[in-house]
């Protein structure tokens, strides 16, 4: 399909034109994590024709995921995908003309040089600090854009990060939050103040792309949908003191070894234990006879009351119905093996 057809309305823009849709169609972009937000802003960029999106997620669908996730369905849930491949089916069907990488996969500091190294721009859909400040350390450490977004309750933020011009993300935050932090599923979520505030991620990466720089937004943009407040912090220079722009310190980048971590807010701990492939059908086998075991290509789930375990081909697993990292290591020996 001829570009002028399926991009009519986006190419009369003033702002992109022909020139710009182009430069769309060339773009590679990164886009971490595919929840909410990443479904929104996937969705968006995947329409806009951005040429080659590369969607990497460690989830899998979830019935309490349609809410407010665009990209899924109830089949998705019912199977329980990982998020990243039922995101790119749902793109490479409303647009086969791109093309749509879905990375099955937790980002750490082993795998973030071949996840990212190669992306125009990386956008982050993530849910937790630790992931970002790691995007941060890489984008900054490369020079690489990146832009920062994300959204609880009726309250969603978001930065656009151009190292070296910008401020990044240890400017603003020198330091993770402490103590108890709200997520969705703690404080609940709206999914008009995700699909928002991806709207806007998604508007400034396609400024990005089309080489609107000037037109990029330079500061700390947050508003709650239901008070109707808003703010906005200056963004536009990295800071003196910043340990990142200016220390040269990228401490997420060292941390290579991560075996377990507690999924916020999702009683839920995700282990690293292992890193070979694993044999879905000897294992659910095995596992028989200690609880109900299904897999499809992607996942193995097995229920032994109260816990779910889901395993991922790499050995990977999300063990649901408890916090405490020993007692999930504990299950995760018992029932897959070390």
């Amino acid at each position: 399909m001829p570009l002028d057809d399926r991009y009519s309305r986006q190419i009369l823009f003033a702002g992109i034109g022909a020139e710009g849709q182009k430069k769309l169609s060339l773009a590679k972009v990164a886009i971490v994590g595919c929840g909410a937000t990443g479904a929104c802003v996937s969705g968006l960029l995947g329409r806009a024709g951005v040429g080659h999106l590369r969607i990497i997620d460690r989830d899998y669908v979830e019935f309490s995921n349609l809410q407010r996730q665009t990209l899924f369905d109830e089949a998705d849930a019912t199977e329980s995908l990982p998020k990243a491949i039922a995101a790119a089916r749902k793109i490479s069907a409303f647009n086969s003309e791109i093309h749509v990488e879905a990375e099955v996969a937790d980002l750490t500091a082993e795998n973030v040089d071949s996840l990212l190294a190669d992306a125009d721009l990386i956008l982050d859909a993530t849910d937790n600090f630790e992931t970002r400040y790691l995007i941060n350390d890489f984008a900054v450490k490369h020079l690489r854009p990146w832009i920062y977004a994300a959204a609880v309750g009726s309250y969603a933020v978001t930065m656009n990060i151009l190292p070296g011009e910008t401020a990044c993300l240890s400017c603003i935050f020198p330091a993770a939050p402490q103590g108890a932090v709200e997520t969705c599923d703690t404080a609940g979520i709206l999914n008009a103040a995700v699909n928002l505030v991806g709207s806007i991620q998604a508007a400034e990466a396609v400024k990005f792309l089309v080489g609107a720089r000037e037109q990029l937004r330079r500061t700390l943009l947050s508003f709650d949908l239901w008070t109707n407040d808003h703010a906005e912090v200056s963004a536009a220079r990295p800071h003196s003191d910043c340990r990142t722009c200016m220390g040269r310190e990228f401490p997420y980048l060292e941390e290579k070894t991560r075996l377990h971590t507690t999924l916020c807010g999702r009683n839920s701990v995700q282990i690293h234990q292992r890193h070979s492939p694993v044999d879905f059908s000897e294992i659910a086998a095995r596992l028989q006879p200690h609880g109900k075991v299904k897999h499809n290509t992607f996942v193995l789930k097995f229920w032994r009351d109260p816990y779910e375990v889901t395993l991922f081909p790499d050995g990977r697993a999300i063990i649901k119905g408890t916090s405490d990292t020993a007692v999930a290591r504990s299950l995760y020996a018992k029932f897959i093996g070390s």
